[in-house]
Parts: C-alpha cells; structure tokens; sequence
C-alpha cells in the first residue's frame, strides 16, 4: 500500500512538469544578445521600442502583450526585442557602435532613431527580416484585436505580395 500511494504521489508531482503548455509571456531578449540568437535560429525580429515614462507602452504591456494569441505568434515566429529608447549604454549591434544621443528633452539611443527613421513615437513596434532588413514600422498601442492581423501578415510573409493596405482590405472581404 505504501508502493501504491508513494508512485501516486510521485506521478502526481510529476504531471504539471510533463505537461506542455503554451508560455504565458514574451520571451524578450536583450539587444547584446540577438545576434547570437539569429546565428543559432535565423528568423524574423519584432522590436518594441518603448520608454520607461510612456504610459501607452505600460499599458500595450499588462493588455496585449499578455494575451495569450499574442504571446504565441510573437514567441513561434520572432525573436522579440524590447528596446528602451532612451537607452543610455553604448552597445555594438551588426558591427556598429549605438550611443545614447543627449538632444530635446530626454534624448534618445541611436538605434532607436535608425529603426523608427528618426520619427521617435512610443510606443512603436520595428519588424525585420532575417537579414534585419526593415519589413515596417507600426506606431502606437494596439488591441489584440487590432495586432494578431499585424502579427499574420508578418509572420506568414504576405508582405512579400501584397501592401498592409492591400491585406487589410482582403480580411474585410472573408
């Protein structure tokens, strides 16, 4: 009897680690280490450009980001980058040098500019191919609503065929 309740108890313990389940957060992974991630598995990168004071960029974060539909395309088919804009260090990125750039009220880091084309508005979200080459910029806090159609049209490439435009109008059409 105590064989019994001993392997029931160790098969009880066991099941929840067995189990697979689908993450409940984005794996976010610093900028220093995403060229080491794409050289192990190359795929497309989704950065979230935020600051610390943007009050939409927290609340894309409790919301959107914790969705569950969310959570699973951006994990499945990105590597996910959230990048603070007013990062102060200085890092090397695709062999350059980004500096935080001390101008206007905050200042900004330099990569930040490169990938929003100096247009700095928070939050905004940067999608780029394999070879980090820009596929689009999406600006400001989207619902889940609005974003898994943005999160289908990347992942599944139909960017290669068709305008976001061109997309969009075909899903009000199915």
């Amino acid at each position: 009897m105590r064989k019994l309740a001993l392997i029931l108890l160790i098969a009880f313990i066991s099941v929840p680690f067995a189990t697979v389940t689908a993450q409940d957060s984005i794996n976010w992974i610093d900028i220093t280490d995403l060229e080491e991630e794409m050289s192990r598995n190359p795929k497309p990168v989704f950065f979230d450009v935020y600051t610390d004071w943007c009050g939409w960029c927290k609340r894309m974060d409790k919301t959107t980001f914790r969705n569950k539909k969310v959570v699973d395309a951006i994990n499945t088919n990105f590597h996910a980058v959230k990048f603070d804009a007013e990062m102060k260090e200085t890092f090397t990125f695709q062999g350059h040098e980004f500096k935080f750039i001390d101008s206007g009220r905050r200042g900004h880091n330099e990569l930040a500019a490169a990938l929003l084309n100096n247009r700095m508005s928070y939050p905004s979200y940067v999608a780029l191919n394999e070879k980090f080459e820009r596929i689009t910029i999406i600006k400001g806090y989207q619902t889940v609503q609005q974003f898994m159609p943005i999160l289908t049209y990347l992942s599944n490439k139909h960017y290669l065929q068709q305008t976001w435009e061109e997309y969009k109008s075909s899903l009000k059409s199915d």
